[in-house]
């Protein structure tokens, strides 16, 4: 099979299944895993399609969400420095909540430098952590597990929440949009994040910005209900623009400025 037949039936494939991986599409179209893995770059190049951990899913999948090692090897080095910037904002003696994500999860690591913190937690890689640090009190929500993202959501995890009040919360989300607002694949992922931002006097996005402009099957905030929107400097301006109208505070990062370029 030539190289655009393949392409194009990838394609096919993912119009009709939404999600397709690299094991199966060696098997239909009888080409190595060097070459499936190729193509699969070069039409994300074209914005045809989006790259997971194992394949690719169709951009208009609303409902797609990628499993934690999914989102942790992607855009690690701009979550990285979202996570230092993020640890700006904490002072000894808070009490901050941790959304699940792997942004949050490198906010986790940074934080084993504090001696005094309470630390609320739905995310088992960030209790997982902090377990051992004693400058961390750490309180874990009990509830359902959503085992392919590593969160605990649904009523028991709400519950509590609506019981606690905290300094800052930092919270994550699969995409943000000026006019659509914050955005999930999962309903109860979603109705976890309202109970978030209610419970703190401060709420502060953790996004790189390949989430910018996108948008999921539930909205759980509209972009004014967040204070604070740290991301990287791939930004659109425009976009950044809309929602510092919106009165949220925008931090950016730059790799090249890590790096000293």
């Amino acid at each position: 099979m030539f190289e655009a037949e393949r392409k194009q039936k990838i394609l096919e494939l993912l119009k009709e299944y939404n999600r397709v991986d690299i094991q199966g599409l060696n098997r239909i179209l009888q080409a190595s895993e060097s070459t499936i893995r190729r193509d699969l770059r070069e039409l994300e190049q074209k914005n045809l399609l989006k790259r997971t951990h194992g394949g690719a899913v169709a951009l208009q999948n609303v409902n797609f969400e990628p499993t934690f090692l999914e989102k942790e090897i992607s855009n690690s080095g701009a979550k990285k420095m979202i996570a230092e910037k993020a640890a700006q904002f904490i002072q000894e003696g808070d009490v901050v909540l941790l959304d699940s994500g792997t942004t949050v999860h490198y906010l986790a690591k940074e934080l084993k430098r504090f001696t005094k913190l309470t630390v609320v937690t739905n995310a088992i890689p960030v209790a997982q952590e902090l377990q051992h640090h004693g400058g961390v009190e750490l309180i874990f929500l009990g509830g359902t597990l959503r085992q392919g993202v590593l969160s605990i959501v649904g009523p028991f995890a709400e519950m509590m929440l609506g019981m606690l009040c905290v300094d800052k919360a930092f919270v994550a989300t699969n995409a943000i949009h000026p006019k659509e607002g914050l955005s999930t694949p999962n309903v109860e992922e979603a109705s976890i994040k309202r109970k978030m931002i209610a419970s703190a006097k401060k709420t502060i996005l953790l996004a790189d910005a390949s989430k910018i402009g996108e948008q999921y099957l539930v909205k759980f905030a509209d972009v004014s209900d967040i204070d604070a929107f740290i991301t990287d400097d791939r930004a659109s301006a425009q976009m950044l623009a809309d929602f510092m109208n919106q009165g949220v505070v925008i931090h950016t990062v730059s790799e090249r400025e890590r790096l000293g370029h």
